[in-house]
């Protein structure tokens, strides 16, 4: 037996001094990280279907001798199971699902709370198989990149591969899914999860393509949705698909200020967080006895409508508006889930209304309302989540054909671009905006681009009349030590700026500006800024011409004069945003502090006052 522990004791030296290389390293968690996603994906699946067998089929069976309308419990009852172990095991939460990751990702290094995913994937099934209208891809991204964060920060691996983790996590969970690893990488890299580098970029690659092989196995290759190949018939057809488009980006907008109106709403409703689950279960269980398709994700109606089942236009348009209320009221009470697979359904019901609309006025172009309703998935969900290359790539791996790429891409770009218009952020950015976090990816903004020009502009500039006399304007100036005032006419309106530049060059060609007014010399070319757009554009656009300073209007009336903002406001306006970038650093600590325990503690701040007794 001495010669064994002899031999063993060689073997074991000498993989003592075998350490494998850091990307070989990367690389092995990474294929951890693809496998582990497409079990925990396919489990959660699996727990869906089982809840949803549970409250349907056993006790919506039991339920429905006392009469049809108690269906309606079941998304109350099931409100209530979320509701508590919710607030016992989970508690509150800064941002809801995808929001959280991106910001771990940016201000702590990627370390997320992971020991808290079992509970919160378990609560995302309840809330799906009992009826909530919210999805499931949201809660398997959650699975993806906790898992990712917790390899990385078990191996005590570096912030830029822990979040090289995570993102690997997040396209292996929407390659798990939608059986579309292609979709899952750039959704990871649209949505900001760090700067990757090219081998970081094949890690994601690898944990994508891994949990694609997993889910094949274990469910076989057929992708989310049943879709027949669509092609565009006729060029005639784009300018329809375009104005889909449009559509759709009006659609994401509304559906996003939903979403925040009705988390505010619930917000300000006293009532014990606990309940509010249940209330919004209480909605969802009144409109499905008229409604069951707003019951769960809604894809047995994706896949009817794909299968050409005619449902005609009004219960489309029905379909839609209840179902955008309904997941707003759903994510705004509480229950765990998902936005993006709600936008799946928006775009499918409001294109197959708008095919068949088009197919009733157009006959003869051949026009296949499941086409539109395809292509509208796409646009919604691009306008919503603000994913271009993931929607288009998306329903590509789903049809596995080029052909209807074209219009494809065409409402996807029109619906974002509307919905940028009208909203600025995503559903999954707009919570952090509204604190003051802002990324670009994967990292905090410019220090300015935080700030708004409401925020340091200067309110009570002085101005001028159009009908004042030069030599008024010229004692204004000295009066004031402004080198430029705004214009106004007698009613108030803006219609220029004058300049101490603009008086030099008067008089430089009539000494005396005898018989000369405010209105014949000021600059009427302005360019202006908003009280909501960031001084980081405000200071672009200065540049632009080397102006030194902006009338500020009102977005609603651009005659309306609110505020100036001059070069000097941006020195003060760069103490605020340096002042509030150390805050969110601050915050980041303690996130960055809290996910790392690994114990679910929570960090208090407390500020203790000058002359307090210690």
């Amino acid at each position: 037996m001495q010669w064994a522990a002899s031999f063993w004791g060689k073997v074991r030296r000498s993989l003592d001094r075998f350490v494998p290389a850091g990307p070989f390293l990367l690389g092995i968690a990474g294929v951890v990280v693809g496998l582990g996603t497409g079990v925990g994906v396919w489990l959660f699946k699996f727990m869906i279907e089982a809840v949803h067998s549970f409250a349907f089929d056993w006790l919506g069976v039991t339920l429905s001798a006392w009469g049809a309308w108690t269906i309606a419990l079941i998304p109350v009852l099931g409100g209530l199971v979320v509701g508590y172990l919710w607030h016992q095991f989970v508690g509150h939460e800064r941002y809801h699902g995808v929001a959280g990751i991106m910001e771990a990702a940016a201000l702590a290094g990627g370390r997320l709370q992971y020991w808290l995913t079992p509970m919160k994937t378990v609560t995302a099934a309840v809330s799906i198989g009992a009826g909530a209208s919210v999805g499931p891809e949201d809660p398997s991204v959650q699975v993806g990149a906790n898992l990712g964060s917790y390899v990385g920060q078990r191996l005590r691996f570096s912030d830029d591969w822990v979040r090289t983790l995570v993102a690997a996590g997040v396209a292996a969970a929407i390659s798990a899914a939608f059986n579309a690893p292609i979709a899952g990488v750039f959704f990871a890299i649209e949505i900001g999860l760090g700067e990757l580098s090219g081998s970081e970029v094949g890690i994601v690659v690898l944990a994508s393509v891994i949990s694609a092989i997993v889910t094949q196995t274990l469910t076989g290759p057929a992708p989310a949705f049943n879709v027949t190949a669509y092609a565009i018939h006729s060029v005639t057809e784009l300018p329809l698909y375009i104005g889909l488009g449009l559509l759709a980006g009006l659609i994401a907008a509304l559906y996003i200020t939903a979403l925040y109106f009705a988390k505010d709403a619930f917000r300000s409703w006293h009532i014990p967080d606990w309940l509010k689950p249940a209330a919004a279960g209480l909605a969802v269980g009144i409109v499905g006895i008229f409604l069951p398709q707003v019951f769960g994700v809604g894809y047995p109606t994706i896949d009817a409508i794909f299968a050409g089942e005619q449902m005609g236009v009004p219960l489309l348009i029905v379909l839609l508006f209840a179902k955008l209320l309904l997941t707003a009221i759903c994510i705004g009470g509480g229950f765990p889930g998902g936005v993006f697979a709600p936008s799946l359904f928006l775009g499918a019901t409001l294109g197959a209304a708008y095919g068949t609309v088009a197919q009733q006025l157009w006959p003869g172009l051949g026009i296949a309302p499941p086409a539109y309703a395809m292509v509208g998935m796409g646009a919604v969900l691009a306008a919503s989540v603000h994913v271009p290359l993931t929607a288009i790539l998306l329903l590509f791996e789903m049809t596995q054909d080029y052909r209807i790429i074209l219009p494809l891409m065409a409402a996807v770009i029109v619906g974002l671009v509307v919905s940028r218009a009208l909203r600025r952020d995503s559903v999954y950015t707009l919570g952090m905006a509204r604190q003051g976090l802002r990324l670009q990816r994967g990292r905090d903004v410019e220090v300015l681009e935080n700030l708004t020009v409401g925020e340091v502009m200067e309110k009570n500039m002085p101005v001028l009349l159009e009908s004042d006399s030069l030599s008024t304007a010229a004692d204004r100036f000295l009066q004031t030590r402004h080198h430029g005032l705004a214009v106004v006419n007698a009613g108030g309106d803006l219609v220029g700026i004058l300049t101490v530049q603009d008086l030099e060059r008067t008089q430089a060609k009539d000494a005396t500006m005898a018989g000369l007014i405010v209105g014949d010399v000021c600059t009427r070319d302005l360019l202006v800024t908003y009280p909501d757009e960031s001084i980081g554009v405000g200071l672009r656009r200065m540049g632009r011409r080397d102006i030194g300073r902006l009338p500020v209007v009102a977005r609603d009336n651009p005659a309306h004069l609110v505020g100036v903002l001059r070069r000097t406001d941006l020195v003060r306006a760069y103490d605020v945003a340096l002042t509030r970038r150390t805050e969110v650093r601050h915050r980041a600590h303690q996130t960055r502090l809290g996910a790392s325990t690994g114990t679910g503690l929570t960090v208090q701040e407390i500020v203790v006052e000058r002359g307090a007794a210690c």
